[in-house]
């Protein structure tokens, strides 16, 4: 080393072999390498262990080494509060925990969340019938959820407690508040089964006639289990059974006393074309009728109301049979979740006819199956509007994550009277202390109004 001074500042050499003093070597350490500095040390700036960042993770590890100290509590409490979720999610759920069906209610609410238990089949919605002139029912969302309470402690006095194949709670409460509601001075039902129907119209009117049409008479289940035979009622059953549409509507209802056929209605539960049956009851001059197996597109035994009105016109209306559409995809995820769901496969029939149920108008417990151009279909629909004041199909009576039903698709049906999410409400009403499987019955039951001639 050589030392000197110039101009009164002390100045120093060192030659390549003379070793470094420390503090050259610590301002070397502190001072960031350029590539002119690697290229003059020989180094190739390809080199990646001397280039390249630390990992994520050693500079998390760090900062959380610096801050540990002052927020390990902060770290701790929420930890805590992570894991009293969880406790509370596998006690919510703890059937769930060890095997989950592919109905399971917790499954489709992990699926899809609860507005996606309604809403995420998308643009499809739910097809309804026009009306002439857009008339409306005169009940209101808390005229429904007034009469549930009230119904409720009526529904568990019913004499068939296990109505298999029959209405279930959604349609009782549905039939009965519209009779209640109309307070008619006839009721007259086509399709009477064990008669859990009949006693359903009798709660509503105590003291109203009755005319029940129904092959098999109600009596005759009563050797092998409850049924229920009404007193006040005129039996065309067995022997004597005779079909709605050959009736003399116009005898029978003169001997009733009926003249006004405005206080009358008319409750089908028969499996019949639905559209025939229309035909039939406006040639003998009734107004309010209200059908109860209304099928969605694609399912049941009978041409349908809601399966006439299914058209590309209307919102909701109208489908696709191609295979990649969005469609498909939404209905092949739903069909996991509710069992009468309908996928692709299962909507369309040959040459891609997916109205009624695939191309064909079916009638009488599908036993007669017709092939129908999408033309007839599209002039079915055209006539019921001709014809139609009031069209309104009544709502399930709970959500889905409520009553756990695993059977209908929520997608394809009006908004319940009580959401989901309102369980306390579910609860105090009385819901929750019916069988799961009453709420399985579902097929979105339908009234309608008809016209006055003329108007």
């Amino acid at each position: 080393m050589e030392r000197g001074m110039n101009n009164g500042q002390l100045w120093h050499s060192q030659s390549p072999k003379t070793p470094t003093t420390m503090l050259d070597r610590t301002l070397s350490s502190r001072r960031p390498h350029s590539d002119a500095d690697l290229s003059a040390s020989g180094e190739s700036g390809a080199d990646e262990s001397k280039t390249k960042r630390p990992h994520i993770y050693l500079l998390a590890s760090n900062f959380l080494s610096r801050i540990g100290h002052q927020w390990w509590p902060c770290l701790i409490l929420a930890l805590l509060f992570l894991v009293l979720l969880f406790l509370i999610s596998v006690a919510f759920h703890s059937h769930s925990f060890v095997c989950i069906s592919r109905f399971d209610p917790a499954a489709r609410i992990g699926f899809f969340g609860l507005d996606g238990l309604e809403s995420d089949f998308g643009a499809l919605g739910v097809p309804w019938c026009r009306s002439k002139h857009g008339k409306e029912v005169e009940w209101t969302s808390k005229d429904l959820l007034k009469a549930l309470e009230e119904f409720v402690p009526i529904y568990e006095t019913r004499p068939i407690k296990n109505n298999m194949y029959g209405m279930g709670f959604d349609h009782s409460f549905g039939l009965w508040f519209m009779a209640r509601w109309l307070k008619p001075d006839l009721m007259i039902e086509s399709g009477a089964f064990k008669g859990h129907s009949t006693w359903v119209l009798r709660q509503a009117m105590p003291d109203t006639p009755m005319i029940s049409l129904t092959p098999r008479h109600p009596e005759k289940y009563l050797r092998k289990g409850p049924a229920y035979v009404d007193g006040n009622c005129t039996y065309f059953a067995g022997k004597d059974f005779v079909d709605f549409g050959s009736v003399d509507w116009k005898t029978v209802l003169r001997k009733h006393g009926i003249t006004d056929l405005d206080r009358v209605i008319v409750f089908f539960d028969d499996h019949q074309n639905e559209l025939k049956r229309l035909k039939q009851a406006l040639k003998a001059g009734f107004r309010h009728l209200i059908f109860e197996d209304n099928y969605d597109t694609g399912t049941g035994d009978h041409y349908s109301l809601r399966q006439i009105c299914d058209q590309s016109y209307i919102r909701g209306g109208g489908h696709s049979c191609f295979k990649d559409s969005d469609e498909a995809r939404m209905r092949s995820k739903r069909k996991k979740f509710w069992e009468k769901a309908v996928d692709t496969e299962e909507l369309c029939g040959p040459g891609e006819t997916w109205w009624g149920v695939k191309g064909e108008m079916r009638d009488d417990f599908n036993h007669t199956n017709t092939p129908i151009s999408y033309n007839q279909h599209f002039q079915n629909s055209r006539y019921v509007e001709s014809i139609l004041d009031v069209y309104w199909e009544v709502p399930p009576v709970a959500g889905p994550s409520l009553t756990h039903q695993s059977r209908y698709d929520p997608a394809r049906s009006t908004p319940p009277i009580v959401a989901d999410g309102k369980h306390r409400l579910f609860q105090r009403l009385g819901l929750g202390r019916q069988d799961k499987s009453v709420f399985n019955g579902y097929t979105q039951m339908v009234y309608l109004e008809i016209s006055n001639p003329g108007s």
